[in-house]
């Protein structure tokens, strides 16, 4: 296992640089890393098909944060996207797919499955594609993420239906399938219904007993149980593990435990969908490809330009921009993972032949490594264009679903500035790492999450990169001074508004460039003193004076500390030259009230 580990790793560090350095993209890397140390490169590694299927867990973990990014109710508002146009497009590239391979002398039933099966795309490079130019958040990435998210709900009656064509198969003598369709159908929902049970009933309360261990590992273990629990669970029943991870995410979106869950399984699921492209890379059978080279280049040929062209027609019914239309298609061109395991179901039940699925597979890896050169070439020919023209490419404007306020920390500080903003109708993305208060704020209506905010990853999860500001209320001086120092490294132009618990805090805050710092205490206590003197006799106007003297000596004071705050001894002189200055103004300004107000007897 780790001499394995270490020949992953290692194709992984040498290949992908490379193709980052020749702009191929992440995931042509991954493939090429792949063919080098398989069966037809170096045979480093032989058992491809067991390494795919562990991979294949990185799949499963992507679609879990991708439903952890969709709450029920967006996926509510993108009903008409993901089911107006996802339909759409299944049923236009399937249908001319089907015909085509009906042409090439498959049966109706093996006929209908391959074009289904391969007008679903590959989420896992599409989105990583679109990750990598920072395009998922564009009109033009949400709608193809739309299609995706149908695509991927597609294929439970796809995988469904596969036995009951077995089945059909049977009883005019052909293969047999293992049980009725109507069994598989019937454990299909019971599965489905025991997912939405664990997520919307069992799941938070668990979460909340972990999170209170307060042991990071301990939560990173529980997330990994939950998606692979209920993955497990879907296979099982001969569903798809990726769907059942999704629905699980979608259901836990409303979560205060969102982003804590998404930080965490991020580094599992980058790790193993790299692992998916070089096992997609391993198993490209360059032997079949010597054999029938012909056949494989007919078949890739043909089945890129049905699928373009059909997705180039869907973009334009869906209201894509002309510019963009290209684009939309190569991104969702290539042939999907569910691919695979629909090819595989098929061959087991009889309804597709060993050759046409070793075939149809192989067409499937190598529409993969087409998309990120299709890509290329698009590049060069949109700037050939461009230049041609003499025009610029606008971009697409970037529809903001985010946040643009991050509060972290939501005890009695952070609250009074979160509901202000809500009554003000701004939305802010809330972190907090106490479970009892989550709860409790919750029942109130308030979106809070769970997590540390002083983690780069929950901050990135959190949108720090797209925020406007960020409200540092934390109550910990360390913590909070540890976020401080995060943000202005990675997140130089997310701007803070930061709280102080006393004067030295206050000082290292401004030491390090917070420029809006607010004392928790220090306002009250003045307005208090305020009350105080008006309470003693001293009329409103004065008292207000007098304490907005005190507020601008007191902070002329601390800034005068901020060079010497290091130094001891120059501390302390500077804080006795302070309170020196303010014993005399305030003398001075006591001599003047009492010469004018005499008569009142204050002294």
């Amino acid at each position: 296992m780790l001499t394995d580990a270490l020949i992953y790793l290692a194709a992984a560090v040498i290949f992908v640089p490379i193709a980052q350095r020749f702009k191929l993209g992440a995931v042509l890397g991954y493939l090429i890393a792949g063919a080098a140390i398989g069966p037809w490169g170096l045979r480093f590694v032989s058992d491809v098909e067991s390494i795919m299927h562990f991979s294949e867990f990185g799949v499963v973990l992507m679609l879990f944060v991708i439903g952890l990014e969709l709450e029920p109710r967006r996926l509510i508002e993108m009903r008409k996207s993901v089911f107006g146009g996802g339909a759409l497009q299944v049923g236009l590239t399937g249908l001319a797919l089907a015909l085509a391979a009906g042409a090439a002398g498959l049966g109706w039933k093996a006929a209908l499955v391959v074009g289904l099966a391969l007008a679903l795309s590959s989420t896992a490079i599409a989105i990583a594609t679109m990750n990598e130019r920072n395009f998922l958040p564009t009109p033009t990435g949400q709608s193809s993420f739309a299609l995706l998210l149908f695509q991927d709900i597609a294929a439970i009656p796809l995988l469904a239906v596969i036995p009951l064509l077995g089945a059909a198969l049977v009883a005019s003598g052909g293969a047999g399938a293992e049980e009725p369709g109507w069994m598989a159908a019937a454990k299909a929902i019971a599965a489905v219904v025991a997912v939405i049970i664990i997520g919307l009933y069992l799941t938070r309360p668990l979460l909340r007993l972990v999170a209170r261990t307060n042991l990071r590992e301990v939560f990173t273990a529980f997330a990994l149980l939950l998606v692979i629990g209920i993955a497990q669970i879907m296979s099982l029943v001969g569903l798809s593990m990726g769907l059942g991870a999704f629905l699980a995410g979608v259901l836990l979106a409303s979560s205060e435990y969102r982003h804590a869950l998404e930080t965490d399984i991020e580094p599992f699921k980058g790790l193993l969908l790299g692992l998916f492209f070089i096992s997609v890379g391993m198993a490209i059978d360059f032997g079949l490809l010597v054999s029938q080279p012909a056949m494989l280049v007919m078949l890739l040929l043909g089945f890129l330009a049905l699928k373009l062209a059909t997705l180039w027609l869907t973009a334009r019914l869906i209201g894509v921009t002309s510019r963009q239309r290209w684009l939309f298609a190569i991104l969702l061109s290539q042939g999907g993972e569910f691919g695979f395991v629909v090819f595989a179901a098929a061959r087991t039940v009889g309804v597709l032949s060993s050759e046409w699925a070793a075939l149809l597979n192989m067409t499937i890896a190598l529409s993969m490594a087409t998309t990120p050169l299709l890509l290329l070439l698009h590049d060069w020919w949109m700037a050939h264009v461009e230049c041609a023209s003499g025009e610029r490419t606008k971009a697409d404007e970037i529809d903001e679903k985010e946040a643009r306020v991050i509060i972290a920390g939501f005890g009695r500080f952070g609250q009074i500035i979160g509901r202000l903003l809500f009554a003000n109708g701004i939305n802010a993305v809330v972190l907090d790492h106490d479970p009892d208060q989550i709860e409790m704020l919750r029942k109130f209506g308030y979106k809070v999450f769970y997590g540390d905010a002083a983690r780069i990853d929950l901050l990135h999860a959190a949108g720090a990169a797209q925020a406007t500001l960020i409200v540092n209320a934390i109550d910990d001086i360390e913590d909070n001074l540890l976020l401080t120092d995060i943000v202005k490294e990675n997140f130089p132009k997310l701007k803070m508004i930061a709280r102080a618990r006393n004067v030295t805090h206050f000082i290292e805050l401004r030491a390090r460039g917070v420029e809006i710092i607010e004392r928790e205490s220090f306002e009250a206590a003045l307005k208090a003193g305020r009350h105080t003197l008006e309470m003693l006799g001293f009329e409103r106007f004065r008292a207000r004076d007098m304490a907005n003297i005190f507020r601008r000596h007191n902070i002329n004071a601390m800034e005068s500390l901020i060079p010497v705050f290091k130094d001891e001894a120059s501390r302390v002189s500077a804080v006795k030259i302070g309170r020196d200055e303010l014993d005399a103004l305030f003398a001075r300004d006591r001599e003047q009230f009492e010469s004018e107000h005499s008569s009142k007897g204050w002294h």
